[in-house]
């Protein structure tokens, strides 16, 4: 596996802002544009507003860079809850991007409703090519899920590449969400993991043989040290040996 551990939470995030500075640079020059899909919660935050410094604000070609979600809290446009509202407070507001260059989800109609429309949003943004993701940033909850794919969730049986609504009962809440499949056909995919309180699902995920995908859903992504790449900070890979 692809591990990248750092002493520094501030070094993590500054090591991820440079391989996805790099792996933007790289998609441009070969295929003309970045296709980004960021990450919810509170652990991206950080890394939004470094790449949003004047640091690495003219690192990546923004104008060719198009963002997407890899999942949606059912919530109205303007919630706070949102995590398109976090990238646009942390990122798309500082470096100015274009409207036409983001895609979030539309959650006017039903959870249903939503999930379909994203994805043909998707589809439509490819022309009819593979959906093929430059770089697909996931988070990891202290209960193994990622993206909105949460433990003993009916999503985790989906073996389609697309976009899918879920009820979590968990946090009694209807999400929108890509599907394992379709976050495995990115061309890259990194962890964003930091904090002593994430040690355990590391290592479920990582190590542990017990249990399940149905239980670990994190599991579901793949392996492939080609593609995928985990950022931890000492505390959260505290647990592995």
């Amino acid at each position: 596996m692809n591990l990248k551990i750092y002493n520094k939470t501030t070094d993590l995030i500054k090591a991820l802002a440079e391989t996805i500075c790099d792996v933007a640079e790289e998609s441009i020059k070969n295929r003309g544009q970045f296709n980004f899909v960021l990450s919810g919660g509170g652990s991206p935050k950080i890394l939004y507003e470094l790449l949003a410094s004047e640091a690495y604000q003219d690192k990546i070609d923004w104008v060719k860079t198009y963002f997407f979600f890899g999942d949606e809290r059912f919530v109205p446009a303007d919630d706070f809850q949102r995590n398109s509202m976090m990238a646009r407070k942390a990122l798309f507001e500082p470096l100015k991007i274009k409207e036409s260059n983001i895609f979030e989800v539309d959650t006017s109609g039903t959870p249903e409703e939503a999930a379909e429309k994203y994805w043909q949003t998707i589809t439509q943004h490819f022309e009819g090519n593979p959906v093929e993701f430059d770089f697909n940033l996931l988070g990891l909850g202290d209960n193994s899920h990622t993206a909105s794919l949460f433990p003993n969730t009916s999503i985790l049986d989906k073996n389609e590449a697309t976009v899918k609504s879920v009820f979590v009962e968990e946090v009694g809440m209807d999400r929108i969400t890509m599907t394992a499949p379709l976050i495995n056909q990115s061309r890259h995919i990194a962890f964003l993991v930091f904090g002593e309180g994430k040690a355990e699902a590391v290592f479920h995920v990582l190590e542990d043989r017990s249990g399940s995908e149905k239980l670990y859903p994190a599991r579901l992504i793949t392996t492939d040290d080609k593609k995928v790449q985990w950022f931890l900070d000492e505390p959260a890979a505290s647990r592995l040996k």
